[in-house]
């Protein structure tokens, strides 16, 4: 489904990623391993035209999106929810879904009924502000905006940072559901191992902007977590 291939970013005179390469299975759930600032974000951006590849391939479903404009990737199926949620906190819950429904590829402008049953909390906090919401309350309004768009690939960037254990589970509980039931293929970066090793069933670990290791996350055993990941 999406494919990278020799991806290359530079910013300013800092080489952050170095040809790397990984792919994203339809029906998988994929999750990007790294310490902090180890070209994890600046991966998910150049993915979603955010930032411009300095040479490589992006293809989605066959489609080039180094080719593609930013704006044009949320219609072909792509949820994104960035780091630090990233919602509008002046609008209301309801005027924060609304937004995804704007690049809904059968038009239709009604909020899914399905985004209630997996976040009931969104309905009954629909005319809150969402700068009033709690941490954990603004990633399930971010998830939620990212699936109003009903999208093949979810990506989300760091989704359990800063939010309360149970909001955790929550999350990890939903994703496995829309992976599993709906067939949504999920592309996360995540830091919180227990976690990553609940919900993945790839992953793939970046250490200073190159692709070190990757497989299944059965593969992903103490010893490569001491190679790759620790501090």
């Amino acid at each position: 489904m999406l494919a990278v291939k020799g991806l290359n970013h530079f910013y300013g005179g800092s080489h952050t990623l170095w040809d790397v390469n990984f792919t994203v299975s339809a029906g998988s759930r994929m999750c990007l391993i790294g310490r902090n600032g180890m070209g994890k974000t600046t991966l998910l951006k150049c993915i979603m035209g955010l930032h411009q590849a300095s040479s490589g391939a992006i293809t989605f479903d066959g489609i080039d999106l180094v080719k593609c404009p930013a704006e044009h990737r949320a219609r072909l199926g792509i949820g994104y929810v960035p780091q630090g949620r990233e919602i509008f906190s002046h609008l209301t819950v309801e005027e924060n879904l609304r937004v995804g429904l704007r690049v809904r590829r059968n038009g239709s402008r009604t909020i899914p009924s399905r985004i209630f049953a997996l976040f009931p909390m969104l309905k009954q906090m629909l005319n809150r502000r969402g700068g009033d919401l709690s941490g954990g309350q603004q990633q399930q309004l971010a998830i939620g905006r990212a699936l109003v768009l009903e999208p093949k690939l979810l990506i989300l960037d760091e989704p359990t940072e800063g939010i309360q254990p149970n909001i955790v589970h929550e999350i990890g509980d939903i994703v496995l559901k829309l992976n599993k039931e709906e067939g949504l293929t999920v592309l996360l970066v995540e830091q919180k191992l227990p976690f990553a090793r609940r919900v993945a069933s790839e992953f793939c670990i970046l250490d200073k902007g190159r692709r070190v290791a990757a497989g299944s996350i059965g593969e992903l055993t103490d010893q490569v977590v001491r190679a790759h990941l620790s501090v």
